[in-house]
């Protein structure tokens, strides 16, 4: 479901910054497509969290999981127009999906010490809600000021533990005792994002034309090159044992919640590289936005930044060749501003497969490295 979600927000919002005028409405199409990605994600992770924290095969677990299941699936549904006539829709269901579990949960755990979690859950949720609520009623910059607020105090209050007044203050995090089960959770979101970068792309090249042209075939074969880039960086070696770095940590709860945030910033990094590999599909040639080569070479770099968190929560380290790519994609974008789009996403495989080299000619020779979490 999260799939076809996030396949949605993709064409949706590559669909508006191909079409919007110049300079501020293909901004405005960028933070739309933020303000989708960041509540899909967190009904994910809120999801995540609540199957590590109780027994998965359970059956009201289980069916906890399908409601939420077929909520994505509404979410991605109305997402099109979720800036349009589908507001009320996509609020609406957000709301219901997110409220609506915390209250069951908190319900159902009756006198378990855990539901005092649920309730502060609740309580922020409610919050939030309003603003989602007033965000569908308003319009344009509005709408998006209101749920760029709800989107703060969800992960605001979730920084703070959900913390209510009433409340002793007092951090209840599942990374505590489910590390390895988020992590297998964490691993897979990584592989669908980056398995939806190759259907929304290889969509838009068969709905490019009747005979793809070689600049649309190009685009295909340099997004899946991209694609297993992606792949091996992250799973090469961090990716691979952050789980086990967080258990073996001092504070497993604390370096949890990084790793959880070095992925939500890969997270954002592939669907931009998504966005801006279907660009490609559309307009291969030309003039390229500044909103576009932001995606283009904006969301590589953030997901760099992102792997090069994960990396210090693993190795307690920061590996100079992701900072080089970093700043290397960062400064092309000065040159890539004359470039065609086509030009542009060319470059990015190239400063991936560098820093892939890199990580493996530092590994070449050497014993399998264990990790070792700071702190």
């Amino acid at each position: 479901m999260l799939v076809f979600a996030l396949n949605r927000v993709v064409a949706t919002s590559t669909s508006q910054l191909a079409s919007s005028p110049a300079g501020a409405g293909k901004w405005a199409s960028l933070l739309q497509a933020l303000l989708l990605i960041l509540p899909l994600t967190w009904v994910w992770s809120m999801t995540a969290y609540s199957t590590a924290r109780f027994e998965p095969r359970r059956m009201a677990v289980q069916v906890m999981v399908l409601v939420t299941a077929f909520g994505v699936l509404l979410l991605g549904v109305v997402t099109p127009k979720a800036f349009d006539g589908s507001a009320w829709a996509f609020a609406g269901v957000y709301v219901a999906l997110q409220a609506g579990r915390a209250l069951v949960v908190a319900l159902a755990l009756r006198s378990h010490w855990l539901q005092r979690l649920y309730w502060g859950i609740l309580v922020w949720f409610c919050v939030s809600a309003a603003a989602w609520l007033l965000g569908a009623v308003a319009h344009g910059a509005a709408r998006m000021l209101l749920w760029s607020l709800a989107i703060v105090i969800e992960y605001g209050s979730a920084r703070l533990g959900w913390w209510v007044p009433w409340q002793k203050p007092e951090r209840i995090l599942a990374w505590e005792d489910a590390a390895g089960h988020l992590a297998d959770r964490y691993q897979q979101l990584v592989l669908i994002v980056l398995g939806e970068t190759i259907l929304a792309v290889g969509i838009a090249y068969t709905e490019a034309s009747e005979s793809p042209r070689l600049p649309q075939t190009l685009g295909l074969v340099i997004a899946f090159i991209t694609a297993v880039l992606l792949w091996r960086i992250y799973f090469y070696k961090a990716g691979e044992l952050f789980g086990s770095a967080v258990t073996l940590a001092a504070n497993p709860a604390s370096l949890g919640r990084v790793a959880g945030t070095s992925h939500l910033f890969m997270i954002i990094g592939v669907a931009a590289i998504a966005i801006g590999n279907e660009l490609v599909q559309k307009h291969p040639g030309g003039y390229t936005y500044k909103a576009w080569l932001a995606l283009m070479l904006g969301g590589p770099a953030l997901f760099v930044a992102g792997r090069t968190l994960l990396e210090w929560v693993v190795f307690s380290r920061v590996s100079r060749s992701r900072l080089l790519g970093i700043g290397a994609l960062l400064l092309l974008a000065v040159p890539l501003t004359f470039a065609p789009p086509l030009g542009v996403v060319a470059v990015v495989p190239v400063v991936l497969l560098a820093i892939a080299v890199a990580d493996t000619r530092r590994a070449a020779g050497k014993p399998a490295e264990a990790p070792t979490p700071p702190g």
